[in-house]
């Protein structure tokens, strides 16, 4: 078994990687303001951006779906790894090297599973790049590259490679490099043969496919020989690291040019996308082997932040198979903000063919949004009709209004119904127009009537407090802002996590019980098992970090996060705000006692003990004094 890791290493690989490096990686990030970053969150379908990374504390919360944690927890949720695998990972890009507490030095035989699947594709990658580079074999490889306008700096630029025509090359080349029988048939590198592993990949050209973090997880591979019975692309089979319907082939080169420009293209093969990129059109990517489907759009709304502007344009053959790719697109059309559209290249070309034929300028004209998605799917339906005759156009409007009434805008599903009844030649605009929005309040009643995809979402600083069920367990009231005692403490706590140097040392010297909401009452006793604010104040990094180990269970862990990413109500942070803070929630809890002991005094009447009776009057004069000093003086008082 793998030996625990070091705690230093762990703090160290918490502190060289900053955690807005490693969240940029997989979606777009915008300012929040407070120092906040805000985008979609990958964990779950969200239409406003309500995921915020704190970079100066090194966390993150989704205030949608109450995901939360420091960028270790963020690795280990996004990639699904285990906590040791998310730490080898960061290490690996940091350049540190880990100590395991029961067994010396990061051995092999102690990485993680997924992590070293990752590494076999790494090592594979370089290898099968260096075979067509210098290998006389892969001079068929390098021509089928040279015959389609890519040099050798083209290969090198996207990792192009090729495989040798023998049974088990890369196969014993892994083995040397210390990877594992099982692990070689675990990364589908290797496949089972008669007398043991052989290669997969024989005698191909090889793209490494990498995921939007930039590991190489899966291969596609290009048949060469006439020889060679296998399909012309083969693929790496779904593997613990590579699932095709959820990586985009050239998304790691592509995903800072598609946040920049709020814009995809989505290509139809490995070519296309090179021939995109060399021509400049650097937002190119495409699917591996399968349809472009729901998860693969996941991937292109974290990078679009469904903002108004954004567009997807897809790129298909103009033949029958590229029109029935292109209406599957259409299929899942509306789960998109952005506006779709579709470009076919003049003669039924694709990018790659285009580029060779007219240069780099057509690609990029060929991309230029000409034909709205939905367009062009109505057109298909409708040009499968007789539209000179009462009974065609009545079955294309019966095939077409379904289509139409799935548009969620209701403004761009009027317009679009008045397109329809222009190409299907019916004069009576409103027949059409009602026929759609008839169709679409079915769809709604029939879907229960409640808030669909396309209804209002909530916005990234609005957390719904009072919903039991969307966050994680933490018992207590529910936590409703309008209750101005539950936001002053918020308010505190947030401040005592995110600038305890503003409320130290007066916060620690606070009791418990002046949290009235339970959840708040159990962050105030986690903080003070991780040493106080005055600690925070002293280290505010990993003050944090203890705070979230002090954690009694997940649903406080998740507060905590929560409280310290969320921004302060105040635009201005100082001193003096931090001190209306303290005052507020000090003065109700002295307002509180008081109150209880006027009722003990009702209670005890003139009848009780006279000790007790003087000792909680006496009791009641000095909390009075101290209330009546709080309202006067504020902060001086504490």
């Amino acid at each position: 078994m793998a030996g625990r890791i070091n705690d230093e290493d762990v703090k160290a690989v918490r502190d060289a990687v900053p955690i807005d490096a490693v969240v940029s990686e997989y979606l777009q990030l915008r300012n929040a303001g407070g120092g906040n970053l805000k985008g979609l969150c990958p964990f779950h379908d969200e239409k406003s951006p309500s995921f915020q990374v704190s970079p100066s504390k090194g966390l993150f919360h989704c205030f949608g779906c109450q995901e939360g944690g420091d960028t270790l927890t963020f690795v280990m949720k996004v990639d699904h790894l285990s906590f040791s695998e998310a730490v080898e990972r960061l290490a690996a890009q940091a350049g540190i090297t880990l100590r395991y507490e029961e067994g010396g030095y990061n051995p092999s035989h102690q990485r993680g599973e997924r992590i070293r699947l990752v590494e076999a594709h790494k090592t594979a990658a370089v290898w099968y790049a260096e075979q067509l580079a210098t290998s006389p074999e892969a001079e068929t490889g390098r021509l089928f590259l040279a015959e389609r306008g890519f040099d050798q700096a083209a290969a090198v630029h996207f990792g192009v490679g090729y495989s040798p025509q023998g049974w088990d090359h890369l196969t014993r080349y892994l083995r040397g490099q210390g990877f594992t029988d099982k692990e070689l048939l675990l990364s589908g590198l290797s496949q089972e043969g008669r007398r043991g592993p052989i290669d997969r990949f024989r005698g191909r050209l090889m793209w490494p496919i990498r995921d939007i973090g930039g590991e190489v997880v899966g291969f596609g591979a290009r048949k060469l020989y006439e020889a060679d019975n296998g399909p012309k692309y083969l693929n790496t089979p779904d593997t613990a690291i590579y699932k095709k319907s959820q990586v985009l082939y050239g998304i790691d080169l592509a995903k800072q040019h598609i946040a920049k420009a709020s814009r995809a293209v989505v290509v139809e093969g490995y070519t296309d996308v090179m021939a995109c990129h060399l021509a400049g059109v650097t937002t190119a990517i495409a699917t591996c082997g399968t349809a472009f489907g729901g998860d693969h759009i996941k991937i292109l709304r974290r990078l679009l932040m469904d903002n108004g502007s954004a567009r997807v344009i897809f790129t298909f053959d103009g033949d029958a198979a590229g029109q029935k790719a292109a209406l599957r697109a259409f299929e899942d059309d509306q789960k998109f903000a952005a506006e779709t559209y579709i470009a076919i290249a003049p003669d039924g070309m694709d990018p790659c063919e285009l580029r060779l034929a007219k240069g780099d300028e057509a690609v990029t004209d060929l991309v230029e949004p000409r034909t709205p998605l939905f367009e062009f799917a109505l057109r298909q339906i409708v040009a499968r009709y007789d539209l000179d005759t009462p009974a065609g156009r009545a079955a294309a409007l019966d095939e077409a209004a379904p289509i139409v009434a799935r548009i969620k805008n209701s403004g761009a599903q009027h317009e679009v119904a008045v397109q329809l009844a222009g190409m299907l030649g019916i004069l009576d605009t409103q027949f059409v127009v009602k026929r759609v929005a008839q169709l679409a309040r079915w769809a709604r009643e029939k879907g229960g009537g409640g808030r669909g995809a396309g209804g209002p979402a909530r916005g990234p600083q609005q957390p719904s407090y009072d919903n039991g069920a969307a966050r994680p367990a933490v018992s207590g009231p529910a936590l409703n802002l309008r209750n101005a005692v539950f936001a002053t403490e918020r308010e505190l706590l947030k401040l005592a996590l995110q600038r305890p140097e503003l409320v130290s040392p007066a916060f620690d010297a606070y009791g418990i019980d002046e949290f009235t909401a339970e959840p708040y009452a159990a962050v105030r006793q986690t903080i003070m098992e991780a040493g106080g604010a005055e600690y925070g104040a002293q280290d505010p990094q990993e003050y944090l970090v203890r705070v979230r180990e002090a954690a009694a269970d997940d649903g406080v862990r998740a507060m905590v996060t929560e409280l310290a990413v969320e921004a302060i109500m105040r635009r201005t942070v100082d001193e003096n705000y931090a001190g209306e803070q303290l005052v507020t929630v000090r003065r109700r809890a002295v307002d509180r006692r008081i109150h209880e002991i006027q009722i003990t005094l009702t209670r005890l009447g003139s009848g009780g003990d006279p000790a007790q009776l003087t000792s909680v009057q006496n009791e009641l004069w000095v909390l009075q004094q101290y209330g009546q000093a709080l309202r006067e003086q504020g902060p001086a008082a504490l």
